[in-house]
């Protein structure tokens, strides 16, 4: 007797080929057969000590979120339920250049600070571990679904060279060209930066193609937060193209957006851009979440040059006049390469997370509001925020334009990613909500995506860009991570208003054979562990 078996699901296997009806046998973690059409053809039934009737329930692949923020979440949250209850069975973590290994105890304690707006500053977690494979090893010892991991080059770079705006000496960038290679070793998938964030942003492009030889030499991908989403996104877009060609190292593009007032309608252009890259031959995927407003941090907005030297200069920086009047300047009017070289426009800043308790009064509310409330200039309303919250307070941007949204997830490159951060009272909605969000409103609702084209974006491309040989698909001798939602009701339930509310219509999910979600509730399993690059 098998362990399971999933009767009459109408199967979206993941590949883009229409769905079909289907038994899917399921034991030790694996699917072991899958019976087309069993009860019209009549056949003997496979028999499992459980069986589920899926009746009016789509099967698939688990869902990859191919860009999230779960680095902490994981460890301090057995139950996981933001992404567990949407689907997702594997997350892809490391992000935007800055995570938690590899480090020594100087720079955890610096990266730990400089994004406490993404994870939280960790009280409640043992970082037992420095290395990429320690942290691979923690993750080891059981979650709530898979994690793959990035090595940040902006972690890389602060423990090589710090956080000063400088060129890396020719001995520093062979120490971190060792340092990625050791982290690939271990089991990264790839490289990742955040070019607006420091340290990262300090690279040169002759920098990054060297750290990006060696992931391309492993089989990994370059996965970049590049220079510009605003007034330069294009030439960015541009940049990574033409450094991961130089390379010889694939591409994932993170977040793939256009946005701000400049890039109003201007998808096309960027899409013409990848179009002819990949004819040509390139290796280029991206990921997007469905929804207009971003999120990164208060503290992110600030100009590079008032960024160096690390957490503790920045504050230095914001409460000297003086310099406080020149990052105002740089914001107000010049537009910083931190908020992507567009002028910032404090109605757009909704503040949705807070380290500090005391200042919850300023969460929901855009940076513009609470001034108005306190009769007071926006910039001074964001300065006390920074210092007062040392840097830990999250945002909102609403910079976003829905035609873009709609032209890029329709492009033959596009994965799904939520780039979810969990922290704050008010977090972003696709934290919650990104995956039933693409199967309830854009494939039902408004049919952007047909369900087949949505479900591959979501599972075996992204396993594909992974280059895990036996996830993505539903398919005999895969490992059965797997969901089952029901595709008249699927949807997303998080809101701006209401951002932790959990999702309709996906009653059942699976890590390796195991129920995560169960009759539409948080098992208590954590079968999830990482999953390490596959040797070339």
């Amino acid at each position: 007797m098998e362990d399971l078996v999933i009767r009459d699901a109408d199967v979206v296997d993941g590949s883009g080929a229409d769905a079909y009806r289907a038994d899917v046998v399921i034991d030790a973690g694996r699917i072991v057969s899958i019976v087309k059409e069993a009860a019209a053809a009549g056949c003997q039934r496979p028999r499992a000590t459980r069986e589920i009737d899926a009746e009016g329930l789509v099967l698939s692949p688990g869902f990859i979120d191919m860009h999230a923020h779960s680095d902490l979440a994981l460890l301090r949250d057995p139950d996981h339920s933001a992404k567990a209850a949407q689907g997702v069975t594997l997350e892809v973590l490391g992000q935007d250049g800055l995570s938690y290994a590899p480090v020594d105890d100087r720079t955890l304690e610096e990266v730990r600070r400089a994004i406490t707006g993404w994870n939280g500053y960790g009280d409640d977690i043992d970082f037992d571990w420095r290395s990429v494979g320690g942290y691979l090893d923690r993750l080891d010892r059981g979650i709530a679904v898979n994690a793959a991991y990035l090595i940040p080059q902006g972690t890389v770079r602060a423990l090589v060279v710090g956080w000063e705006d400088r060129a890396a000496t020719p001995g520093e960038l062979d120490r971190m060209r060792r340092l990625v290679a050791e982290g690939l070793e271990q089991g990264a998938v790839g490289l990742s930066s955040g070019l607006t964030y420091t340290p990262g942003m300090y690279a040169s492009d002759a920098e990054l193609t060297g750290l990006c030889r060696v992931v391309g030499s492993y089989g990994g991908y370059y996965c970049p937060h590049h220079r510009s989403y605003g007034a330069g996104a294009l030439e960015a877009y541009a940049e990574m193209v033409a450094l991961a060609r130089e390379a010889d190292c694939p591409l994932h593009l993170a977040h793939a957006t256009m946005n701000f007032g400049v890039n109003r309608g201007r998808a096309p252009k960027l899409l013409d851009l990848l179009d002819r890259a990949l004819d040509a031959g390139a290796d280029i995927t991206l990921d997007t979440y469905p929804y207009t407003p971003g999120c990164t941090t208060l503290a992110a907005l600030l100009p590079s040059w008032a960024s160096e030297g690390g957490p503790e200069e920045i504050l230095a920086r914001l409460t000297d006049p003086a310099t406080a009047g020149r990052i105002r300047h740089d914001l107000e009017v010049t537009g910083s390469d931190g908020c992507h070289g567009v002028p910032v426009e404090w109605e757009t800043i909704e503040i949705s997370g807070v380290g500090d308790p005391a200042l919850g009064d300023f969460v929901g509310r855009t940076v513009r509001e609470s001034a108005d409330l306190r009769g007071e200039a926006p910039w001074d309303t964001a300065r006390r925020l920074l210092v007062r919250d040392r840097l830990g307070t999250t945002i909102l941007q609403h910079v976003g334009h829905e035609e873009n949204v709609r032209a890029i997830m329709r492009h033959r490159a596009h994965t799904g990613g939520s780039d979810g951060i969990l922290r704050g009272s008010k977090p972003h909605p696709r934290a919650y909500g990104t995956f039933p969000r693409y199967l309830g409103h854009y494939v039902r609702e408004l049919g952007v995506l047909t369900l087949e084209e949505c479900v591959a974006r979501l599972t075996s491309r992204p396993a594909a860009r992974l280059r895990l040989p036996d996830r993505g698909l539903v398919r005999e001798g895969y490992r059965a991570d797997l969901v089952l939602f029901d595709p008249r009701t699927v949807a997303s339930g998080a809101t701006f208003a209401e951002p932790r509310r959990l999702p309709t219509g996906i009653p059942y999910v699976l890590v390796d054979g195991r129920f995560v979600i169960e009759d539409g509730r948080r098992t208590d399993a954590l079968p999830g562990r990482s999953v390490r690059r596959t040797p070339l």
